[in-house]
């Protein structure tokens, strides 16, 4: 299917319906033409349309805008966003990654599997495959990696990998992952940066610079890297999988400003750009020329509450804030009108794990109930902030410098202002932003959330204690739905898990949702198969998940 027009505004959609991945894929969205043509389809492409794709071609280099710059390409130290993740999948290659429906899947690994309780998972290696340096990828190279930088304790990764206690090499292309509890999700964390294997022989010799000189196992090996301005790759010759990649050499470019990546692509200065933002994703579908290749998945905008902190450790604050505003209207502001649905909850409408019962019980902009709940509080002698009964509520939104974000913030601080609550804009540049976030050093502020991730990690990073629980939100309900989700693949005993912890969410209002996030890879007609990747026993993969490309199986049009 992938390839075929499809009407404008009506994007393919085909729901990822199983155990890991929970999300849509839109593979070649937002088409115009005919509603059946097949992979080559004839005639050219106007705004709004997909070009032909044609067969592959060998040769040429692209040049990539990113959506911002990475602080290190070596995991452990890696954290780059969506960004960072489309440059890792040109340097590594994942050991698991997810199939159109959903499944893990083994990519770099030839199998992994469980033992009866889920608590030791054996993963196989492909043979004959090298590191860009010539190091063979083998059980030993694994560990190395895993023991002296993965889990490091200055590892950004080493809480992810908490729970593995051992990694065991049984023979030269075979090792366990011993976990110290039932994980059923585990295979997940091998998707991640967990599962890019990288040099251990190239990383001890470049030492603390090994972040500026990633070496792994992936179609491009690195060239040359100025940081904020460009990282250039060339093609590995000796890669693992016959005649890939097709193209000669990547150049990414980080270009911050919307508008300005948006432009060099249009200018034909760049070939290919990613983005987050609705606004630009609906302007980039009204350029003749470019191909929009979009994913609506798990990521949603949001304004997560401190509920650590007086008033908003106080359910009536939060239930407050989130009847008082309108959805639709923030969705409006960002762009995204026509392009997403209102969210509900942590995960999207074709979401195998999506509830109806949650997304009825989510408040909606009901100013009359919000103002009530609002005087309830704020008329309680026993008010948590210890102010006096009938003083108003006064505290501060942040948010990055962005205009559309601007206008983001100004109507919900429109909204709680007729409450009665004096909101104070606050403009935080990004990093500042995160960290403020990390360590609950914020009152409300807006942010992303959810992941194309199993539900057992979305969840339990978000709502149990330790620094990604941004909100300080937890629950015994959340607690026993984790338990679920940790220890059984069966898919229904989980979509009711899931389901009761969006109930207790949907209640307990943590976070506000503003919408979920369409992502765009748009390119100039001439670059093909974007979204095109698959395994290599040729079962189809997940396509463009948050802007990320499978960089090997992209070529040029002659």
């Amino acid at each position: 299917m992938r390839g075929q027009r499809r009407p404008t505004g009506l994007p393919w959609k085909r729901a990822l319906a199983s155990l890991g991945l929970v999300g849509i894929l839109l593979g070649t969205a937002a088409c115009g033409g005919d509603d059946g043509g097949d992979d080559n389809g004839s005639g050219g492409a106007g705004p709004g349309e997909i070009s032909e794709q044609g067969d592959p071609v060998s040769g040429g280099e692209i040049t990539v805008g990113l959506e911002a710059e990475t602080n290190s390409w070596l995991p452990g130290e890696y954290a780059g966003g969506n960004s960072g993740t489309t440059v890792a999948y040109a340097l590594y290659d994942p050991l698991m990654k997810r199939t159109a429906e959903g499944e893990f899947k083994p990519f770099l690994a030839e199998s992994m599997e469980p033992n009866e309780d889920f608590t030791t998972w054996t993963l196989t290696l492909r043979p004959d495959v090298q590191f860009h340096d010539g190091t063979p990828l083998n059980g030993e190279a694994l560990k190395t990696v895993f023991d002296t930088y993965l889990k490091a304790p200055t590892s950004n990764v080493a809480n992810t990998l908490a729970e593995v206690s051992a990694l065991n090499v049984v023979d030269d292309l075979t090792v366990e992952y011993v976990l110290t509890e039932t994980n059923a999700a585990f295979p997940d964390v091998l998707t991640g940066s967990p599962g890019w294997p990288f040099s251990p022989t190239a990383a001890a010799a470049a030492g603390e610079d090994a972040g500026a000189n990633p070496v792994g196992t992936g179609p491009f090996s690195f060239v040359s890297w100025q940081r904020d301005s460009n990282l250039v790759l060339e093609k590995n010759e000796n890669y693992w999988q016959d005649r890939l990649p097709y193209l000669d050499g990547i150049t990414f470019r980080p270009i911050p400003d919307e508008d300005t990546r948006l432009a060099s692509l249009q200018s034909g200065d760049i070939d290919v750009m990613q983005t987050l933002r609705q606004s630009t994703v609906a302007k980039a579908r009204e350029v003749d020329g470019v191909d929009n290749y979009e994913y609506l998945g798990n990521n949603s905008g949001v304004s997560i509450i401190n509920t650590t902190k007086p008033p908003f450790d106080d359910v009536r604050v939060r239930q407050a804030l989130a009847y008082g505003i309108d959805q639709p209207a923030l969705i409006d502001v960002i762009g995204g009108t026509g392009l997403t649905p209102d969210a509900t909850q942590y995960f999207s409408p074709d979401s195998p794990f999506y509830s109806e019962e949650v997304a009825e019980a989510y408040p909606t902009y009901d100013l009359e109930k919000a103002q009530e709940l609002y005087d309830e509080y704020i008329n309680d002698p026993a008010r948590s902030d210890g102010l006096p009964v009938g003083t108003d509520l006064s505290f501060s939104y942040n948010c990055p410098p962005d205009p559309t974000l601007n206008e983001l913030s100004q109507l919900y601080q429109s909204y709680w202002s007729a409450l009665g609550i004096d909101v104070k804009l606050n403009t935080v540049e990004q990093a500042a932003h995160i960290q403020n976030g990390l360590a609950k050093d914020y009152d409300v502020q807006c942010f992303r959330v959810g992941a194309e991730t199993d539900p057992y990690f979305t969840l339990k990073n978000a709502f149990t204690p330790g620094p990604l629980n941004l909100t300080g939100y937890t629950s015994s309900v959340i607690d026993d739905g984790l338990e679920t989700l940790r220890t059984t693949m069966d898919i229904a005993e989980r979509k009711a898990a899931v389901e009761a912890i969006g109930m207790d969410i949907a209640e307990n209002v943590p976070n506000v949702f503003t919408g979920y996030t369409l992502t765009d890879v748009a390119v100039g007609e001439q670059v093909k198969n974007v979204d095109g990747w698959v395994f290599p026993d040729d079962t189809e993969g997940d396509g463009v998940p948050g802007a990320t490309t499978m960089w090997g199986y992209v070529w040029l049009a002659d």
